[in-house]
C-alpha cells in the first residue's frame, strides 16, 4: 500500500511560479552585499567549482604567468586549470599546518615580476587553515596582478571584504557557513578583471563556463532577461540563506563561527590524545578544525568509532594522503553551535577510547564551554 504522505511536500517544491529576472537580480544583490562588493555579481547555476574554473579560463591566456598559492587541495586543482590554459605556473606552497605569509607572496612576485594572475583560497575547510587575504591582497595590488579568491568556505564565517582587499574575482558558495545550497554559486568580477577577460581571445564563449556570456546577455542588458532557465530551487534556497544570515546579524554569525573554532581547539587540548593540526590560533579557519591523530593510530578508525557512537556529529576523516593522520571537525553553518561542538568532543572521546587511547571527556567539554562563552562575551 502506498504512503499517502510520501509526496506531501512536492507541491511546495514543484509548483512554484517562475523565478523572474527581477528576483534573480535581487538575490545577486543580497549576496553581493554580503561579499562587501560593488562590482558586478553573477549567480552561476552550479557548484562553486564552476565559477572557479570559469574565472581561470576567462582571465588566463597562453603566455600568462600565474602565481598559484597552495595551502590545501583546491589550490592544487587551480594549478591544473592554469596549466591547461597555457599559463606558466609559479607555485607557492605552505605547509597545511598553517597559512601562507604575505612576505612569501611578495618575495615570489619580486622573483617573477611578470606574474599577472594570482590564485588563492581564503579558508581551506579540508585542511583547517585560513590565509591573511587583506595583507596578501595589498601585496598583489601593488604588484598589479589580478587576484582570484576562493571564498567558498570563508563567506559568513570570517570577514570577507572583497573590494577593500582588492580582490578582482571572488567566488563564494552557500553550502558552508551560510548553511545554504551547494547547487548555485556566485562570482564577483571587478572592472579590470572584465577588461582582462574581454581582451582574452581564449576566454570561453557560448559555454557554461563563459563569464562573458553572462556579462553581455545579462549584465549589459540591465539584468532584465535571464539568459537561460535558472536553477530555481537553489536560487530560492540561496536567498533564504542570505536572509537568515541577515536576520541573525553578520557579526553574530562571525562570532558564532569564531567561538566554535576556539572552543573546539580548547576542548581538544583538554581531551588529550589529539592535537590541532593547524599550529597557530591565527591560522585556524573558523569553519573546521583539523586534528592530528595519536601516533600509531589510524584516524579513520577513530572517526568510524566516533560516528558509531553519535552519527549526528560533524566529524570525518581527511581525504587522500592525509586520511590516516587527520581528523576533521566541521563547525560551519548550523553546526557552529555550542552544543554541537561539545557533542563532537564527547563523541571523539568515545571514539578514542574505542581504539585504546585514554582521554578526559568531561575536561574537554568544560574547556570547550568556557572558551565558547569567553568569545561570545567578548
Amino acid at each position: 500500500m502506498s504512503d499517502p504522505t510520501a509526496n506531501s511536500a512536492a507541491p511546495d517544491l514543484l509548483d512554484l511560479p517562475p523565478l523572474i529576472a527581477a528576483r534573480f537580480a535581487r538575490i545577486e544583490d543580497k549576496v553581493g552585499a554580503l561579499m562587501r562588493t560593488r562590482s558586478d555579481v553573477v549567480a552561476m547555476q552550479g557548484e562553486a567549482l564552476l565559477p572557479l574554473e570559469a574565472c581561470i579560463r576567462s582571465a588566463v591566456r597562453p603566455g600568462s604567468i600565474a602565481l598559484n598559492i597552495i595551502t590545501g587541495p583546491y589550490g592544487e586543482t587551480f594549478g591544473g586549470w592554469l596549466r591547461s590554459c597555457g599559463a606558466e605556473v609559479v607555485t607557492l606552497t605552505a605547509p597545511f599546518t598553517g597559512a601562507v605569509a604575505p612576505q612569501q607572496v611578495a618575495e615570489a612576485l619580486r622573483e617573477r615580476p611578470e606574474v599577472d594572475f594570482v590564485s588563492l583560497v581564503h579558508a581551506e575547510a579540508a585542511t583547517g587553515n585560513t590565509n591573511p587575504v587583506a595583507e596578501i591582497g595589498a601585496v598583489v595590488r601593488e604588484h598589479g596582478a589580478l587576484l582570484m579568491l576562493d571564498a567558498v568556505a570563508s563567506v559568513g564565517a570570517e570577514p570577507l571584504l572583497t573590494d577593500e582587499w582588492g580582490v578582482d574575482l571572488c567566488v563564494i558558495g552557500g553550502q558552508k557557513a551560510m548553511a545554504g545550497p551547494a547547487g548555485v554559486s556566485v562570482v564577483s568580477v571587478s572592472a579590470r578583471a572584465w577588461e582582462r577577460i574581454a581582451a582574452n581571445e581564449q576566454a570561453p564563449r557560448r559555454s557554461y563556463l563563459s563569464l562573458l556570456d553572462w556579462k553581455e546577455r545579462w549584465i549589459d542588458g540591465g539584468r532584465t532577461a535571464l539568459p537561460h532557465a535558472p536553477a530555481q530551487l537553489e536560487m530560492l534556497a540561496l536567498e533564504q540563506a542570505a536572509d537568515r544570515l541577515e536576520a541573525e546579524g553578520l557579526e553574530a554569525v562571525l562570532t558564532r563561527h569564531r567561538a566554535a573554532a576556539v572552543a573546539t581547539r580548547a576542548g581538544v587540548r583538554a581531551l588529550g590524545g589529539l592535537a590541532p593540526y593547524v599550529v597557530r590560533e591565527e591560522d585556524a579557519a573558523p569553519v573546521a578544525t583539523t586534528l592530528r591523530a595519536p601516533e600509531g593510530v589510524d584516524a579513520r578508525e577513530v572517526v568510524t568509532a566516533t560516528v558509531a557512537l553519535d552519527a549526528a556529529v560533524p566529524v570525518q576523516a581527511a581525504a587522500g594522503a592525509l586520511a590516516k593522520e587527520m581528523i576533521r571537525v566541521n563547525h560551519y553553518g548550523r553546526a557552529a553551535d555550542r552544543a554541537v561542538v561539545i557533542a563532537s568532543l564527547v563523541a571523539l572521546a568515545g571514539g578514542l577510547r574505542a581504539v585504546g587511547v585514554s582521554v578526559d571527556a568531561e575536561g574537554a567539554a568544560q574547556a570547550a564551554g568556557a572558551a565558547w562563552d569567553a568569545v561570545v562575551a567578548g
